[in-house]
């Protein structure tokens, strides 16, 4: 029987797990979505990986038929068989295996993908740089090409719960977190995190490098605001795509007009989003992390582009 799934998101995940199983010497099938007609629980472009020991990485459905993908591709690796494309849904040969959103999704099954184009992909978005991958589809010239972005970072500037918060939901919404505190103690609670880089800051002026990318969010959590400006006037200048801060309108108003003082460019201050958050005026340090979370993610909604052909 198919071991459990890993359920995972990104195509960085995943390709890690093939890098994994090519170090190890396991076969495996990538499993990508190449087509969606209605409803579907994963955007086109999605990845999985099942490997030989029968454990899949990814998913496809919320549970209606990735334990049939993970069977198909073991007999695919048993068998010796080629890449394949699957139906399921509407038009699909399995009458059984329904998809309750309705419509159709299409699967393209690789068995043993070409290693090189794996691993350049995985370097690629290791590097935050977009990453091609192209996959040859049976009976379809065009074959398989799409566009993967770099994980979404998110740089975090605060102190205090608000701040332990966020950075926690982040970090289960996918983001890449780094976090910058002048308090020890709050760097010190989110140790746990897997993949956190924490910096702590010494004074207000004194701002370490921010990287941030086209690919990045910076939030600022402060109640004490002096500790903003000069980390606020350093990310405006770089192509980070979401600023924001906690605070009210006014403090936000008196924020802007500070960074104006300093010299900073008007169209750079009015990138800064605040108050931070989608639902206003909360008091709880976890909901307005959540609310703050789910603001950055609407300039994160699209992370994977579908290509013309090989």
């Amino acid at each position: 029987m198919p071991e459990p799934i890993v359920y995972t998101e990104h195509a960085q995940d995943v390709l890690a797990r093939a890098i994994d199983a090519f170090d190890a010497g396991q076969r495996f099938v990538l499993v990508q979505s190449v087509d969606i007609q209605g409803g579907a629980a994963r955007e086109v472009g999605s990845l999985a990986v099942v490997t030989e020991t029968g454990r899949m990485y990814g998913y496809m459905s919320n549970g209606c038929i990735d334990r049939d993908i993970q069977l198909q591709a073991l007999t695919l690796l048993e068998t010796g068989a080629p890449a394949k494309v699957l139906r399921y849904g509407e038009g699909s040969p399995f009458a059984d295996l329904t998809l309750p959103c309705g419509g159709a999704l299409e699967l393209l099954l690789t068995p043993c993908p070409p290693e090189p184009d794996i691993r350049a992909a995985y370097a690629a978005l290791c590097a935050r740089q977009p990453a091609d991958l192209a996959l040859a589809v049976p009976d379809r010239p065009d074959g398989s090409l799409f566009r993967y972005d770099p994980k979404p970072r998110m740089s975090l500037a605060g102190r205090g719960a608000v701040f332990r918060s966020t950075a926690r939901v982040a970090n289960e919404a996918g983001f890449e977190v780094q976090a910058y505190s002048p308090d020890a103690a709050d760097l010190g609670a989110l140790a746990e995190l897997p993949g956190l880089t924490t910096t702590e800051l010494t004074t207000p002026t004194s701002v370490p490098r921010l990287e941030l990318d086209a690919h990045s969010a910076f939030l600022t959590l402060f109640h004490d605001h002096e500790w903003e400006l000069f980390l606020l006037k350093s990310a405006i200048e770089t192509p980070a795509r979401f600023i924001g801060c906690l605070g009210s309108r006014k403090t936000h108003d008196m924020r802007r007009q500070a960074l104006l003082n300093m010299g900073c460019n008007t169209d750079a201050v009015d990138r800064i989003h605040g108050p931070i958050g989608l639902v206003p005026s909360l008091r709880q340090a976890q909901l307005i992390g959540i609310s703050a979370v789910a603001e950055v993610m609407q300039s994160f909604s699209k992370s994977i582009h579908k290509r013309s052909g090989l």
